[in-house]
Protein backbone atom coordinates (compact mmCIF):
# COMPACT_ATOMS: atom_id res chain seq x y z
CA UNK A 1 0.00 0.00 0.00
CA UNK A 2 1.04 3.83 -0.63
CA UNK A 3 0.15 7.34 -0.05
CA UNK A 4 -1.38 9.54 -3.20
CA UNK A 5 -3.15 12.34 -3.89
CA UNK A 6 -5.75 10.77 -6.01
CA UNK A 7 -7.79 12.49 -8.88
CA UNK A 8 -11.49 11.42 -8.97
CA UNK A 9 -13.97 11.44 -11.20
CA UNK A 10 -17.22 14.23 -9.88
CA UNK A 11 -19.26 15.71 -11.90
CA UNK A 12 -20.59 17.79 -9.16
CA UNK A 13 -17.15 18.93 -8.13
CA UNK A 14 -16.12 19.79 -11.54
CA UNK A 15 -19.12 22.05 -11.34
CA UNK A 16 -18.81 23.54 -8.90
CA UNK A 17 -15.00 24.27 -9.23
CA UNK A 18 -15.95 25.43 -13.14
CA UNK A 19 -18.49 27.68 -11.83
CA UNK A 20 -15.35 29.25 -9.01
CA UNK A 21 -13.43 29.47 -12.02
CA UNK A 22 -10.26 30.01 -10.18
CA UNK A 23 -11.40 32.90 -8.21
CA UNK A 24 -11.32 31.98 -4.90
CA UNK A 25 -8.50 29.24 -4.76
CA UNK A 26 -9.36 28.53 -1.27
CA UNK A 27 -12.54 26.69 -2.77
CA UNK A 28 -10.79 24.92 -5.19
CA UNK A 29 -8.59 23.11 -3.23
CA UNK A 30 -10.74 22.46 -0.30
CA UNK A 31 -14.45 21.42 -0.81
CA UNK A 32 -14.50 21.43 -4.67
CA UNK A 33 -11.27 19.47 -5.44
CA UNK A 34 -11.88 16.26 -6.77
CA UNK A 35 -8.48 15.17 -5.37
CA UNK A 36 -7.98 12.93 -1.92
CA UNK A 37 -5.13 12.06 -0.33
CA UNK A 38 -5.92 8.07 0.17
CA UNK A 39 -4.28 4.81 0.75
CA UNK A 40 -3.96 2.83 -2.38
CA UNK A 41 -2.75 -0.40 -4.05
CA UNK A 42 0.83 0.29 -5.46
CA UNK A 43 0.97 0.07 -9.00
CA UNK A 44 2.70 -3.19 -10.70
CA UNK A 45 5.70 -3.37 -13.00
CA UNK A 46 4.66 -6.78 -14.15
CA UNK A 47 5.58 -6.32 -17.83
CA UNK A 48 9.42 -6.67 -19.28
CA UNK A 49 11.15 -2.94 -19.85
CA UNK A 50 8.89 -1.65 -16.82
CA UNK A 51 10.13 -0.55 -13.24
CA UNK A 52 9.21 0.54 -10.16
CA UNK A 53 10.04 4.34 -9.03
CA UNK A 54 10.25 6.34 -5.69
CA UNK A 55 9.45 9.66 -6.40
CA UNK A 56 12.16 12.46 -4.73
CA UNK A 57 10.47 15.71 -5.97
CA UNK A 58 7.49 16.09 -7.91
CA UNK A 59 7.06 19.27 -9.72
CA UNK A 60 2.96 21.12 -9.80
CA UNK A 61 2.39 21.86 -13.70
CA UNK A 62 -0.30 24.13 -14.75
CA UNK A 63 -2.11 21.10 -16.57
CA UNK A 64 -2.42 19.87 -13.38
CA UNK A 65 -4.13 22.93 -11.66
CA UNK A 66 -6.22 23.28 -14.31
CA UNK A 67 -7.34 19.58 -13.55
CA UNK A 68 -8.35 21.08 -9.84
CA UNK A 69 -9.86 23.89 -11.02
CA UNK A 70 -12.11 22.71 -13.87
CA UNK A 71 -10.18 25.23 -16.54
CA UNK A 72 -9.07 22.11 -17.84
CA UNK A 73 -11.61 21.33 -21.52
CA UNK A 74 -13.26 18.06 -21.61
CA UNK A 75 -11.89 17.16 -25.00
CA UNK A 76 -9.31 15.76 -22.47
CA UNK A 77 -11.67 13.32 -20.93
CA UNK A 78 -10.97 10.48 -23.60
CA UNK A 79 -7.56 10.56 -23.02
CA UNK A 80 -7.48 9.93 -18.93
CA UNK A 81 -8.31 6.92 -17.09
CA UNK A 82 -9.76 7.93 -13.51
CA UNK A 83 -9.28 7.05 -10.76
CA UNK A 84 -5.31 8.13 -11.30
CA UNK A 85 -2.44 9.88 -9.52
CA UNK A 86 -1.20 13.22 -10.72
CA UNK A 87 2.65 13.85 -11.24
CA UNK A 88 4.06 13.93 -14.14
CA UNK A 89 7.44 16.01 -13.75
CA UNK A 90 9.05 14.23 -11.02
CA UNK A 91 12.97 13.08 -9.81
CA UNK A 92 12.84 9.69 -8.67
CA UNK A 93 14.92 6.03 -7.40
CA UNK A 94 14.85 3.06 -9.85
CA UNK A 95 13.51 0.32 -7.19
CA UNK A 96 14.21 -2.25 -10.11
CA UNK A 97 16.94 -2.92 -12.47
CA UNK A 98 15.38 -1.61 -15.73
CA UNK A 99 17.32 -2.64 -18.45
CA UNK A 100 20.60 -0.75 -18.84
CA UNK A 101 19.38 1.34 -15.83
CA UNK A 102 20.73 -0.48 -12.32
CA UNK A 103 18.96 -0.07 -9.43
CA UNK A 104 18.88 2.73 -6.99
CA UNK A 105 19.75 5.27 -10.51
CA UNK A 106 17.86 8.70 -9.99
CA UNK A 107 15.98 9.05 -13.48
CA UNK A 108 13.38 11.78 -14.94
CA UNK A 109 10.90 10.26 -16.80
CA UNK A 110 9.38 11.41 -20.80
CA UNK A 111 5.92 11.03 -19.50
CA UNK A 112 3.83 10.24 -22.75
CA UNK A 113 2.56 6.63 -22.77
CA UNK A 114 3.86 5.86 -26.49
CA UNK A 115 3.60 2.61 -28.48
CA UNK A 116 6.50 1.40 -27.06
CA UNK A 117 5.49 1.83 -23.75
CA UNK A 118 2.19 0.53 -24.49
CA UNK A 119 3.72 -2.91 -25.92
CA UNK A 120 1.68 -2.20 -29.56
CA UNK A 121 3.49 -1.83 -33.02
CA UNK A 122 4.48 1.50 -33.19
CA UNK A 123 2.34 4.27 -34.96
CA UNK A 124 3.87 6.75 -38.00
CA UNK A 125 4.75 9.55 -35.46
CA UNK A 126 6.59 7.01 -33.33
CA UNK A 127 8.50 5.40 -35.97
CA UNK A 128 9.47 9.44 -36.96
CA UNK A 129 10.22 10.03 -33.61
CA UNK A 130 7.38 12.24 -32.80
CA UNK A 131 6.27 10.51 -29.89
CA UNK A 132 4.69 13.32 -28.37
CA UNK A 133 2.23 12.70 -31.29
CA UNK A 134 1.32 9.11 -30.49
CA UNK A 135 -1.96 7.87 -31.83
CA UNK A 136 -1.98 4.57 -29.33
CA UNK A 137 -2.25 6.37 -26.31
CA UNK A 138 -5.75 4.84 -25.15
CA UNK A 139 -5.15 1.22 -26.61
CA UNK A 140 -2.51 -1.94 -25.45
CA UNK A 141 -2.08 -2.97 -21.90
CA UNK A 142 -1.93 -0.06 -20.22
CA UNK A 143 -5.18 1.88 -19.66
CA UNK A 144 -5.71 4.92 -21.41
CA UNK A 145 -3.71 7.98 -20.61
CA UNK A 146 -1.86 10.64 -22.71
CA UNK A 147 1.12 10.57 -19.99
CA UNK A 148 2.01 9.35 -16.74
CA UNK A 149 0.14 11.09 -14.65
CA UNK A 150 -3.14 10.62 -16.09
CA UNK A 151 -3.13 6.95 -16.20
CA UNK A 152 -5.50 4.69 -13.95
CA UNK A 153 -2.28 1.58 -14.24
CA UNK A 154 0.82 3.65 -14.05
CA UNK A 155 0.58 5.66 -10.60
CA UNK A 156 2.10 9.32 -11.24
CA UNK A 157 4.26 11.48 -9.30
CA UNK A 158 2.20 12.39 -6.48
CA UNK A 159 2.03 9.30 -4.78
CA UNK A 160 4.62 7.43 -2.70
CA UNK A 161 5.39 4.74 -6.51
CA UNK A 162 4.95 5.06 -9.55
CA UNK A 163 5.89 2.45 -12.85
CA UNK A 164 7.35 3.56 -16.03
CA UNK A 165 8.24 2.16 -19.57
CA UNK A 166 12.82 2.16 -20.06
CA UNK A 167 11.61 4.14 -23.03
CA UNK A 168 10.58 6.92 -20.72
CA UNK A 169 13.46 7.43 -18.58
CA UNK A 170 16.26 9.35 -18.85
CA UNK A 171 19.47 8.76 -15.89
CA UNK A 172 20.66 11.67 -14.28
CA UNK A 173 24.18 12.88 -13.78
CA UNK A 174 25.22 12.65 -10.39
CA UNK A 175 26.46 16.42 -10.12
CA UNK A 176 22.90 17.44 -10.94
CA UNK A 177 20.69 18.58 -8.14
CA UNK A 178 16.68 16.90 -7.34
CA UNK A 179 15.99 20.76 -7.44
CA UNK A 180 17.30 20.96 -10.86
CA UNK A 181 16.42 17.71 -11.65
CA UNK A 182 12.86 18.30 -11.45
CA UNK A 183 12.80 20.81 -14.04
CA UNK A 184 13.91 18.25 -16.37
CA UNK A 185 10.50 17.59 -17.91
CA UNK A 186 9.01 21.28 -17.84
CA UNK A 187 12.46 22.32 -19.61
CA UNK A 188 12.21 19.42 -21.69
CA UNK A 189 8.48 21.20 -23.30
CA UNK A 190 10.24 24.60 -23.62
CA UNK A 191 13.21 23.16 -25.97
CA UNK A 192 10.29 21.61 -28.38
CA UNK A 193 8.52 24.91 -28.47
CA UNK A 194 11.75 27.00 -29.15
CA UNK A 195 12.65 24.28 -31.97
CA UNK A 196 8.99 24.35 -33.04
CA UNK A 197 8.70 27.66 -33.56
CA UNK A 198 11.31 28.02 -36.31
CA UNK A 199 13.33 31.20 -35.82
CA UNK A 200 15.52 33.02 -38.11
CA UNK A 201 18.79 34.77 -37.06
CA UNK A 202 17.70 38.23 -36.07
CA UNK A 203 14.21 37.53 -36.06
CA UNK A 204 12.34 38.99 -33.36
CA UNK A 205 10.30 37.40 -30.78
CA UNK A 206 7.35 37.86 -28.09
CA UNK A 207 6.82 35.63 -25.36
CA UNK A 208 4.03 36.22 -23.79
CA UNK A 209 3.58 34.89 -19.89
CA UNK A 210 6.66 34.56 -17.52
CA UNK A 211 5.32 31.62 -15.56
CA UNK A 212 7.26 28.61 -15.41
CA UNK A 213 6.10 27.71 -19.20
CA UNK A 214 7.11 31.26 -20.44
CA UNK A 215 10.68 31.80 -18.39
CA UNK A 216 11.84 28.12 -19.25
CA UNK A 217 10.56 29.33 -23.24
CA UNK A 218 12.59 32.42 -23.38
CA UNK A 219 15.38 30.53 -21.66
CA UNK A 220 15.62 28.02 -24.48
CA UNK A 221 14.89 30.26 -27.09
CA UNK A 222 18.05 32.44 -26.10
CA UNK A 223 19.92 29.34 -25.66
CA UNK A 224 18.73 27.35 -28.77
CA UNK A 225 17.83 29.97 -31.73
CA UNK A 226 19.92 32.71 -33.12
CA UNK A 227 16.78 35.16 -32.23
CA UNK A 228 17.05 38.78 -31.91
CA UNK A 229 15.06 40.68 -29.88
CA UNK A 230 13.26 38.70 -27.07
CA UNK A 231 10.41 40.75 -25.52
CA UNK A 232 8.69 38.85 -22.13
CA UNK A 233 5.37 40.15 -20.94
CA UNK A 234 5.72 39.53 -16.97
CA UNK A 235 3.12 40.81 -14.43
CA UNK A 236 5.01 40.62 -11.26
CA UNK A 237 8.67 41.83 -10.00
CA UNK A 238 10.15 38.31 -9.81
CA UNK A 239 9.01 37.30 -12.94
CA UNK A 240 10.70 40.55 -14.83
CA UNK A 241 13.79 39.56 -12.63
CA UNK A 242 14.27 36.33 -14.05
CA UNK A 243 13.33 36.64 -17.55
CA UNK A 244 16.13 39.36 -17.71
CA UNK A 245 18.07 36.61 -16.44
CA UNK A 246 17.48 33.85 -19.05
CA UNK A 247 17.79 35.83 -22.27
CA UNK A 248 14.84 38.92 -22.39
CA UNK A 249 15.98 41.53 -24.52
CA UNK A 250 13.04 43.43 -22.97
CA UNK A 251 10.31 42.99 -20.52
CA UNK A 252 7.12 44.81 -20.40
CA UNK A 253 3.61 44.55 -18.15
CA UNK A 254 0.46 42.90 -19.81
CA UNK A 255 -1.15 46.68 -20.70
CA UNK A 256 2.15 47.90 -21.92
CA UNK A 257 2.49 45.06 -24.56
CA UNK A 258 1.01 47.08 -27.96
CA UNK A 259 2.97 50.03 -26.71
CA UNK A 260 6.34 47.97 -26.58
CA UNK A 261 6.09 45.85 -30.11
CA UNK A 262 5.05 48.72 -31.98
CA UNK A 263 8.01 50.95 -30.46
CA UNK A 264 10.50 48.02 -30.81
CA UNK A 265 9.34 47.37 -34.73
CA UNK A 266 8.08 50.03 -35.94
CA UNK A 267 4.60 48.93 -36.76
CA UNK A 268 1.41 51.07 -37.00
CA UNK A 269 -1.25 50.51 -34.15
CA UNK A 270 -4.91 50.50 -34.98
CA UNK A 271 -7.88 50.38 -32.87
CA UNK A 272 -11.53 49.23 -34.36
CA UNK A 273 -15.12 50.83 -33.04
CA UNK A 274 -17.23 50.12 -30.44
CA UNK A 275 -14.51 48.58 -28.48
CA UNK A 276 -12.82 45.83 -30.10
CA UNK A 277 -9.64 44.86 -29.45
CA UNK A 278 -6.63 46.55 -31.20
CA UNK A 279 -4.08 45.44 -32.83
CA UNK A 280 -0.27 45.90 -34.97
CA UNK A 281 0.05 46.16 -38.59
CA UNK A 282 3.30 44.73 -38.41
CA UNK A 283 4.93 43.56 -35.62
CA UNK A 284 7.09 40.85 -34.32
CA UNK A 285 8.15 37.75 -36.47
CA UNK A 286 6.98 34.95 -34.28
CA UNK A 287 5.40 35.11 -30.92
CA UNK A 288 4.88 32.71 -28.14
CA UNK A 289 1.74 32.13 -26.47
CA UNK A 290 2.61 30.65 -22.36
CA UNK A 291 -0.67 31.49 -20.90
CA UNK A 292 -3.41 29.89 -22.56
CA UNK A 293 -6.18 32.12 -21.58
CA UNK A 294 -8.07 34.48 -23.93
CA UNK A 295 -6.59 37.93 -23.00
CA UNK A 296 -3.15 35.91 -24.06
CA UNK A 297 -3.88 34.31 -27.43
CA UNK A 298 -5.71 37.59 -28.45
CA UNK A 299 -3.10 39.72 -27.76
CA UNK A 300 0.01 37.54 -29.55
CA UNK A 301 -2.37 37.07 -32.52
CA UNK A 302 -2.35 41.06 -32.61
CA UNK A 303 1.36 42.05 -32.43
CA UNK A 304 2.51 39.42 -34.69
CA UNK A 305 3.31 40.74 -38.26
CA UNK A 306 1.29 39.14 -41.09
CA UNK A 307 2.74 35.99 -42.40
CA UNK A 308 4.15 35.75 -38.53
CA UNK A 309 4.18 32.65 -36.82
CA UNK A 310 2.42 32.21 -33.53
CA UNK A 311 3.39 29.05 -31.30
CA UNK A 312 0.80 28.08 -28.41
CA UNK A 313 2.89 26.11 -25.87
CA UNK A 314 -0.04 27.11 -23.16
CA UNK A 315 -3.29 24.32 -22.54
CA UNK A 316 -5.45 27.15 -24.06
CA UNK A 317 -8.52 27.55 -21.59
CA UNK A 318 -11.12 29.72 -23.66
CA UNK A 319 -11.76 31.19 -27.38
CA UNK A 320 -10.01 33.99 -28.77
CA UNK A 321 -10.44 35.99 -32.02
CA UNK A 322 -8.97 34.21 -34.88
CA UNK A 323 -9.28 36.84 -37.30
CA UNK A 324 -5.70 37.95 -37.27
CA UNK A 325 -5.09 34.16 -37.87
CA UNK A 326 -7.50 34.85 -41.47
CA UNK A 327 -6.57 38.70 -42.11
CA UNK A 328 -2.35 38.33 -41.57
CA UNK A 329 -1.95 34.72 -42.82
CA UNK A 330 -0.51 34.00 -39.34
CA UNK A 331 0.77 30.47 -39.03
CA UNK A 332 -0.46 28.59 -35.85
CA UNK A 333 1.54 26.13 -34.80
CA UNK A 334 0.99 24.16 -31.08
CA UNK A 335 3.29 22.70 -28.72
CA UNK A 336 2.78 19.82 -26.23
CA UNK A 337 5.22 17.93 -24.35
CA UNK A 338 8.56 16.94 -26.11
CA UNK A 339 9.68 14.85 -28.99
CA UNK A 340 12.08 11.96 -28.93
CA UNK A 341 13.67 12.78 -32.11
CA UNK A 342 13.53 16.81 -32.20
CA UNK A 343 14.29 19.06 -35.54
CA UNK A 344 18.17 19.29 -33.90
CA UNK A 345 17.85 15.22 -34.46
CA UNK A 346 18.43 14.93 -30.14
CA UNK A 347 15.40 13.78 -27.86
CA UNK A 348 14.32 17.39 -25.97
CA UNK A 349 15.23 15.42 -22.71
CA UNK A 350 18.84 15.07 -23.90
CA UNK A 351 18.98 18.94 -24.45
CA UNK A 352 16.88 19.93 -21.23
CA UNK A 353 19.34 17.68 -18.84
CA UNK A 354 21.95 19.91 -20.19
CA UNK A 355 20.22 22.86 -20.02
CA UNK A 356 19.18 22.12 -16.37
CA UNK A 357 22.72 21.83 -15.55
CA UNK A 358 24.30 25.17 -17.08
CA UNK A 359 20.99 27.20 -16.86
CA UNK A 360 20.59 30.08 -13.28
CA UNK A 361 17.89 27.97 -12.00
CA UNK A 362 18.90 28.09 -8.70
CA UNK A 363 15.53 28.89 -6.15
CA UNK A 364 13.62 27.96 -9.36
CA UNK A 365 12.19 25.35 -7.27
CA UNK A 366 10.73 28.47 -4.59
CA UNK A 367 8.47 25.72 -2.26
CA UNK A 368 8.51 21.85 -1.41
CA UNK A 369 5.38 20.19 0.44
CA UNK A 370 4.73 16.90 1.88
CA UNK A 371 1.85 15.45 0.53
CA UNK A 372 -0.41 15.47 3.35
CA UNK A 373 0.04 19.79 2.76
CA UNK A 374 -1.18 19.32 -0.54
CA UNK A 375 -4.08 21.87 0.03
CA UNK A 376 -1.50 24.69 1.04
CA UNK A 377 0.76 23.62 -1.67
CA UNK A 378 -1.74 24.14 -4.83
CA UNK A 379 -2.98 26.90 -3.03
CA UNK A 380 0.68 28.31 -3.48
CA UNK A 381 1.05 26.99 -6.59
CA UNK A 382 -2.15 28.76 -8.20
CA UNK A 383 -0.49 32.36 -6.64
CA UNK A 384 3.27 31.63 -7.32
CA UNK A 385 3.46 34.75 -9.60
CA UNK A 386 2.33 36.79 -6.88
CA UNK A 387 4.23 35.07 -4.57
CA UNK A 388 7.31 35.65 -6.28
CA UNK A 389 7.67 31.30 -7.15
CA UNK A 390 8.39 29.85 -9.99
CA UNK A 391 7.71 25.77 -9.65
CA UNK A 392 6.04 24.56 -6.58
CA UNK A 393 6.91 21.08 -5.95
CA UNK A 394 6.01 17.83 -3.45
CA UNK A 395 8.73 16.64 -1.46
CA UNK A 396 7.78 13.18 -1.80
CA UNK A 397 10.39 11.04 0.53
CA UNK A 398 8.81 13.72 3.11
CA UNK A 399 5.63 12.00 3.06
Amino acid sequence: MMLALEMYRSPAKFLAAKAVGGRIPGILTGPAAPLRLVTINEPKAERPGWARIRPILSGICGSDLGMVTGSTKLYFSAVVSMPFVPGHEIVGELLDDCEDLPKGTRVVMDSVLTCEARGVELCENCVTGNTNRCDRITVGHVAPGLQTGFCQDTGGGWGNLLVAHRSQLYAVPDGLSDERAVLVEPLSGAVHAALRAKVQPGQSVLVSGAGAVGLFATLALRELTQAGRITVVAKHPKQRELARAFGASDVVAPDEVFRGVRRSTGAFRLKPDFGAGEFLLGGVDVAVDAVGSKDSIDTVLRVTKAGGRVVLSGMPASGADLSPVWFRELEVTGTYASAREEPNGRPAFETALELAGRAPLDGIVGARYPLYRWREALDHAHSAGRLGTVKVAFDVRAS
